[in-house]
């Protein structure tokens, strides 16, 4: 059986992950440990809180090398919320902050006074909305388009190149909720908190 290794940078809800992969009947561990990293067969980057205090912690734990070589060694990858948003070369998020650079792009802000049909938008956007798929990643397999996945966030990813958007949801705008780029799939929305759709995400992910 494949070994996923969830990072533990002391930033993220790390069991509710950990325990929604064993709902699907994959084994996953979660570790701090920068040499179980470097171990893993398939690896995960949740997080949530502030981008430059993911980034430095990530740093600080010599998490950076191992997960670059884990990425560039070619073996699954998946990012959720903020670690979707670290893959990316910066964030303006309370300032201007140097991400992991795999992705090249940006992480902003949703514009203030966000409106859909003529209403204000709360930021952060925060519950259920549905994903329509642009391309099909192997995360994706017998997920319907415009399924409803949840998700908490203020700010989102823009790609330099939009060849990598996996799915695009609206929320006053469209904006890009996943990407995919060979072996990186990283979602903005929380899998593990999206019930049958989510779980059967991480179920594809395990079996890849």
């Amino acid at each position: 059986m494949s070994r996923i290794v969830i990072i533990d940078y002391g930033m993220g809800n790390l069991r509710s992950v950990q325990k929604a992969f064993e709902q699907v009947g994959c084994m996953a561990v979660v570790t701090a440990d920068p040499a179980a990293v470097a171990q893993a067969d398939k690896l995960v980057l949740p997080g949530v809180g502030a981008f430059r205090d993911c980034m430095r912690n990530l740093t600080d734990g010599g998490f950076v090398a191992p997960l670059k070589a884990h990425v560039a060694a070619g073996k699954p990858f998946l990012g959720i919320c903020l670690g979707l948003q670290l893959l990316f070369t910066e964030s303006e998020e309370f300032g201007r902050h140097q991400g992991l650079g795999i992705i090249p792009g940006k992480v902003v802000r949703f514009p203030d006074g966000v409106q859909e049909g003529g209403e204000s938008l709360k930021v952060p956007h925060m519950g259920w909305n549905r994903i329509g798929i642009r391309r099909a990643a192997p995360l994706y397999r017998g997920i319907p388009a415009g399924s409803f996945v949840y998700f908490v966030h203020s700010y989102f990813v823009v790609p330099d190149d939009p060849a990598v958007i996996a799915t695009e949801t609206g929320y006053g705008q469209t904006f890009c909720s996943s990407i995919w780029h060979d072996n990186v799939m990283a979602t903005q929305f929380h899998p593990e908190k999206s019930q049958a759709v989510g779980l059967q995400m991480l179920r594809n992910f395990g079996e890849l």
